[in-house]
Formats: structure tokens, sequence, C-alpha cells
């Protein structure tokens, strides 16, 4: 029987970088479902689909088998039994991903993927809708904040560190967006699951936060047994 901890939250709480550090504690895979959704994108720039065709996304995505594995610890993505690691960070890939991803039916079947990959293996898997969606059954599900203040910080000093001026305003109106277009678009917004425990980063570094979740893993562990 295989262990699942779904992180759920807004954009900028910290969500990937928490997610890998609590994989690597526990020995779990981590499952990058942004890169599955390039893979997706992949699979349809292949086939020659393009992203305003609708009928023939739906149609080929069922057609892509996607899933995770990891090599000398570096997260590996398979498309069909191909490792295509290397193809998913062009841009042309990320504008089809963007294109493809709202599609319910490109969801659906990713979704049906990460089930499938949840169910073989003990993950952790972050995103949007993963506590709510995804992994609904998950042992434990984590809903990571932060205040828009802080994450807009957060990114000004990324921004900063790749020698860029950055407009802390123009980021906190950013954040905002987003966070409204997440908890207000008709797939799969953002939303807490019932049984999700609240952990708002915004006073916390990231040792803080993994020990807060590596803490009420262990308690969850604990009442099982």
């Amino acid at each position: 029987m295989t262990t699942n901890i779904a992180i759920d939250g807004p954009a900028g709480a910290g969500k990937s970088t928490i997610a890998k550090r609590l994989a690597a504690e526990l020995s779990f895979i981590y499952v990058d479902t942004g890169a599955m959704y390039r893979a997706m994108a992949l699979y349809l720039i292949r086939q020659g689909i393009p992203a305003e065709d609708t009928a023939k996304i739906e149609e080929a995505c069922q057609s892509a088998d996607i899933t995770i594995s990891y090599e000398n610890g570096e997260q590996q993505v398979l498309l069909n039994g191909e490792n295509v690691t290397g193809f998913l960070r062009s841009e042309e890939v990320g504008n089809m991903a963007s294109a493809s991803a709202p599609h319910r039916k490109v969801r659906e079947k990713l979704t049906a993927l990460q089930k499938k990959l949840a169910s073989e293996e003990d993950v952790v898997m972050d995103g949007r809708d993963i506590g709510s969606q995804v992994l609904p059954e998950a042992e434990v599900k984590i809903y990571l904040t932060a205040s828009v203040k802080t994450r807009a910080l957060r990114r000004y000093h990324q921004l900063e560190e790749k020698g860029l001026d950055p407009s802390l305003e123009e980021i906190e109106k950013d954040i905002k967006k987003r966070d409204d277009q997440d908890k207000n678009r008709e797939i799969s917004p953002l939303i807490q699951a019932e049984d999700a425990v609240l952990v708002d980063s915004s006073e916390m570094t990231i040792d803080q936060v993994v020990q807060r979740i590596l803490d009420i893993y262990k308690k969850r562990e604990n009442g099982l047994r």
C-alpha cells in the first residue's frame, strides 16, 4: 500500500520547493505535475496539432502515457516510454502547455496518470487541485499559503538575483490576479480540501515548513498504526 502527500496552494507559496524537500526526507517520489503537462504538450507538438484545435487535442491526448521516474536522484519524465526530460523547457513546449492545460480532456487524462502513479509509488505531489481532485484519499493533505506581500517579496528577490529591476507593486498585482484566476476557474479551481491542514509560511523558513509537515505526517502515520 502506498502513502501519498498532497500539497496545494496559491502561486508563490513555495509548494515545489517544500514538496521536493519532503520527498527527499521521506524517500518518496516528488511528482512534478507541471512537467507532466509539458510532456503532454510535447506529445501534441510532435503530432502536429495546433494549439487552437480543441477537438484534435482532446482526441490525441488519450494516446499519451506519461510518468515520472528517478535516476541518480534526478527526476526523469517519460513519454510513451521515452525519456523526454531534455525537451520540456523550450518556449514552444511552454506555450503549448499553457494552451492545452485548460482542456477538460487533457486534465482528465493527466489526472488519471497521476492517480496511477500515486497508486504504485509513495509520492509527494503539489499543485492547485491535488487534495481536492487528484488525490482526494491522500493520507496527508496540506494547504500551503503565504500572504500576498510575502509571496511578492520572494518573487522580487528572485528577479533581483537574476540582475533584473522588478517592480514590487506590479508583482503584487500579478499575484492577486493569478490568485483570482486560480480560485475562479471553471475546471478544478484552487480550494482548500476540507481535511487539509493549513500551513501559512509567511513567517516561516523553508526548514520550519518542512519540519511542520513532517510532524503532521508522523502524527498521521502513528495514528494509523
